[in-house]
C-alpha cells in the first residue's frame, strides 16, 4: 500500500464511523511544548490550571513507541446525555455535557489498531494539548470560548490522541483560525456568566471558568454563584449560546434514571463503598466515576436552581 492509498484507507474508516481526524508528522510535539511553555512563561495561564491539567502534558511521549513518527488525532461526535434524578418521586433531569464519554476512547483505538497493525505499525495513546493539536493540524477550529468545533459536529465531539510509527501527511500545521461566525459575534461572551471568556483572545480566562470549579473537590469560591450551574458536571452555557452549534444543539441522549434513594445517597456525597453496585454501574455507564467525589455537591446547586 502506497502512501496515498494508506491516508485514503484511514479517511475512509474514519468517514464510515462518523469521525474525523488528521495524521501529523511527531514533529510537531516540540511546537506544542513550546506555545504552551510560552502562554504560562507570559502568565496567561492561571497557575492553578496549569498545575492541574497542563503540567501532566507527556511532551516526551515517542519514547513510548520506538520509531514513533506521526500523531493520529481523531474526534468523535458525542451528544449531551440527559440524566433523571428522583427526589420525593418528583424527576429531576440533569445534562452531562459532550466530551466526557471517555469510553468512545477505546472503541477509537480499537479501530486504528485492526486499520494499522496489519502493516505492523504500531499506536500508543498519548496526553498532549489536543485542542490546539486539533485547530493546528486543522481538524477543528476555535470558537471565542476556547472550545473547539469540528464540521458537521460543532462542539459536540472528544478528541483522542495517539502517537505511531506509520507515515503523516506533509503540509498539516496552520496557524490557530477561528470560526468565520466568531468575527462578528459575542453571543458566547455575553452568555457566560462568570465573564470567563474574552473578546480579544481565543484564550479562556480559566480562573473564571465554571468548568474549571466544578470538576474540583475543592469548595467553590465565594464569587462563583450557585445559579450558574446547569450541568452534573461542566458547562453548557456558552455552547447552547453559539450559533455554530445550531444544528447539533437538539442531540440528546436519554440516560439512566437515579431513584429517590440513589438520589439521597449521591446528594449527601456518599463514597464508592456507599453506593450500592447498581447505582455504580450506572455511574461507570456515564463514565462519571471519576467525578463521584464532586457528584453530589454539583447536583445540590443544579436543583437547588431548577427549585
Amino acid at each position: 500500500m502506497n502512501h496515498v492509498e494508506f491516508m485514503e484507507g484511514f479517511e475512509e474508516l474514519l468517514e464510515e464511523q462518523g469521525f474525523r481526524g488528521r495524521i501529523i508528522s511527531i514533529e510537531h510535539v516540540e511546537e506544542l511544548q513550546q506555545e504552551i511553555d510560552a502562554l504560562h512563561r507570559k502568565n496567561l495561564l492561571d497557575e492553578e490550571l496549569y498545575d492541574t491539567y497542563l503540567a501532566s502534558f507527556d511532551f516526551e511521549c515517542r519514547q513510548k513507541l520506538p520509531n514513533a513518527r506521526s500523531l493520529i488525532i481523531v474526534s468523535v461526535p458525542q451528544p449531551q446525555v440527559r440524566v433523571t434524578f428522583m427526589r420525593e418521586d418528583q424527576s429531576s433531569p440533569v445534562i452531562i455535557p459532550p466530551t466526557y464519554a471517555f469510553s468512545s476512547d477505546d472503541h477509537v483505538a480499537d479501530l486504528l489498531r485492526a486499520y494499522l497493525e496489519p502493516m505492523r505499525y504500531g499506536l500508543q495513546k498519548v496526553r498532549l494539548p489536543q485542542k490546539l493539536l486539533a485547530v493546528r493540524s486543522g481538524l477543528a477550529r476555535y470558537g471565542k470560548n476556547n472550545i473547539t468545533y469540528v464540521s458537521g459536529m460543532g462542539s459536540f465531539h472528544r478528541p483522542v490522541l495517539f502517537i505511531s510509527d506509520c507515515p503523516s501527511r506533509p503540509g498539516t500545521w496552520r496557524e490557530p483560525a477561528p470560526l468565520d461566525q466568531c468575527e462578528k459575534c459575542s453571543a458566547c461572551v455575553k452568555a457566560c456568566p462568570s465573564h470567563a471568556i474574552a473578546q480579544d483572545r481565543f484564550l479562556l480566562h480559566a480562573e473564571r471558568c465554571i468548568t474549571f470549579y466544578n470538576e474540583r473537590t475543592s469548595p467553590f469560591p465565594d464569587w462563583l454563584s450557585p445559579s450558574w450551574h446547569r450541568c452534573l458536571v461542566g458547562c453548557m452555557v456558552c455552547q447552547k449560546a453559539c450559533p455554530a452549534n445550531r444544528d447539533v444543539m437538539g442531540w440528546i441522549r436519554e440516560g439512566p434514571a437515579f431513584d429517590n434513594d440513589e438520589t439521597a445517597l449521591l446528594l449527601e456525597g456518599a463514597t464508592e463503598d456507599d453506593l450500592p453496585a447498581r447505582t455504580l454501574d450506572t455511574l461507570r455507564g456515564l463514565d462519571m466515576m471519576e467525578y463521584l467525589p464532586v457528584i453530589g455537591r454539583n447536583l445540590k446547586a443544579v436543583l437547588k436552581k431548577s427549585a
